[in-house]
Order: structure tokens, then sequence, then C-alpha cells
């Protein structure tokens, strides 16, 4: 019998899930779980618990969770560059920081043509080494998820930060909040969200895909409508090997084929901020969820995230 957690709304769903498996609860005790990463070295996640100013560690041998790092600028977003570097987005600092090999903290970016960010929110490594990452305005709306304050640029922009010189540029300047974002698997398209629904019923809660330049250094494309979401947003998403999208919502994880049909569904009974891929063959998916920590296996792995710079 199919496990409950989740629900079959095409037959090629049943081809990336197991009927005997089941979601696991790690952890809870949050208030807002995001930005899990999974660092392969260690065998562990990191995850961050945004309105109490802390980042998490899970352990996947022991199951233990522990503090990483507290008072660090109000985290949301990271991920692993191609060096083995955590880059984080920081609500609090207005800035995307990178932990150097020797423990030091790196400025990245922290302002566009003068003016202070927003709340950078989720970012990711391209293989050429070039970072990219969102900045809404959820960390200065309030002071729950960083320190309200008043847009300087007065707009939510994607960005990329160049891997030679580290000038920031604009890539997308349309969105009205955008959230998180991810490369398809030969790095040809960008996928980023839009959850201006959270500020305007009216607000956009989908999905939009980018077509990237010859030179992959910005985008050709206007970003046509790849999902939208039926219950709530789709905050952070992930890919499978197969181009496959496993998007945050409201009701759990929802899977969509490269076509952007919605295949099903894995349902938490929180709503989730974020996913991840992890374990030695990346085929256990971790997922925020408010305040908890889930996960389950899959039939399918995640889409290599450490190609190096110089893989063809």
């Amino acid at each position: 019998m199919l496990a409950e957690c989740f629900e079959v709304i095409d037959l090629r769903f049943h081809a990336l899930i197991f009927e005997n498996v089941f979601i696991e609860k790690l952890w809870t005790g949050a208030r807002w779980t995001e930005g899990p990463c999974y660092v392969p070295a260690g065998r562990y996640v990191l995850f961050s618990d945004i309105p109490n100013d802390r980042v998490l560690r899970f352990d996947e041998l022991s199951g233990a969770v522990s503090l990483f790092a507290d008072r660090c600028g109000f985290q949301n977003g990271r991920t692993m560059d191609r060096q083995g570097r955590i880059i984080s987005c920081e609500h609090g600092g207005r800035r995307v920081s990178r932990i150097e090999h020797d423990g030091n903290i790196a400025e990245l970016c922290a302002a566009f043509d003068g003016k202070k960010l927003n709340s950078p929110n989720d970012v990711v490594v391209k293989s050429d080494g070039s970072i990219w990452f969102t900045d809404p305005t959820y960390g200065i709306d309030s002071d729950y998820e960083g320190h309200a304050a008043k847009s300087e640029i007065g707009a939510s922009y994607v960005y990329r930060i160049d891997p030679l010189d580290g000038k920031t540029t604009a890539v997308v300047m349309d969105f009205a909040k955008p959230n998180g974002l991810a490369f398809n698997g030969d790095e040809s398209s960008l996928y980023i969200s839009d959850t201006g629904l959270s500020h305007d019923p009216d607000g956009p809660h989908h999905i939009r895909a980018f077509d990237l330049s010859a030179d992959g250094k910005s985008l050709q494309s206007k970003g046509e409508v790849f999902a939208t979401c039926d219950a709530g947003v789709f905050d952070g998403f992930r890919f499978d090997r197969d181009g496959n999208i496993w998007a945050s919502a409201g009701d759990g994880v929802h899977c969509y084929a490269p076509d952007g049909c919605l295949l099903g569904k894995i349902l938490i009974p929180e709503a989730v901020s974020n996913v991840e891929f992890g374990g030695p063959k990346r085929n256990r998916l971790y997922i925020c969820a408010t305040q908890s920590l889930y996960s389950v296996y899959l039939r399918t792995n995640g889409a290599n995230p450490t190609m190096s710079p110089d893989a063809s």
C-alpha cells in the first residue's frame, strides 16, 4: 500500500518514490527552518532557524542536532562552493558571506550601486564559480527575521557575483519577491521562484525559467512561467538527476517533470520552506518545514552540485 505521505498525480511519480518508505521527522524546536545545505565530507546538514538567529547541524550518522552558530546575521539560504566553503545569505547583515577554510568570514557582497542590499535570501554557485542570489525584503520587513529597515534599492533583484573580479551585476529586475533559485543539470537555464503572494493577495506564486546567454553570465530570455503553486508559494527547490524539480510548498514538497507537469507531492504537516538532496548517494531528500527538519529516501538522486570549474 502506498505510504500516505505521498500523493500521486501523474503515474510517472511512482518511478521516483518507494511505496514502503515513510517521512522521518528528524528534529523539531525551531521557529522557522530554512536553508538546508548538505556537507558530504562531514555527512551533516546545516540549516537555519532564522527568527532565533542560529544555524543548526544535523549529523547523518548519529542523528544528533547541535548548534553550529548563533548571532550569525539571521542567516537564510546557503550553499557550498566548488572548494567546499559554505556561502550564506544573511538577513541581518544584509549581505552574502562565505566561511573560509580557516573559519574566518569573508563578505562577498553587501551593496549594489552604492546602496545596501535588502536581505539576501537564497544562493547557488555555478560551475564557473559565479555566485547567483536573490534579494527580497523579508529580512527588513520586520524585526522577526532580521532588522526592520527601509529598502535602499527600492526593489528586489536577482544578482550574479563574478568569480574573477567580484563585481555584482543585477541579472533579473522584474520580480516582486525573488526567492529560491537553481540551475538545471547542464546549466543552460536558471529557475527562480517568485513569492510575491506574501505581500499581495494577487501577487505571483510561481517558478520562472530563464535561458542563459552563450557566455553563461547573463539571462537571455524573459523567463516563462514554469509552474504555479496550488498551495501557498514555492520557496526553495532542487533538481534531481533527471531534471525533475522538487519544490517547497504550503502542503509539502511538489515534484514537477521537466515539461512542467505536476507529478506528485510529498505531504508534510507543516509548511515547507526549502529542500536539499543528501546522503552518500544523494537519494535522501532533507526538508525544512516551519519548526522541523524532515527527510525521505527517494528512487532518484539529486543533481550533482560539486562539478569542478574545469569540468567539461
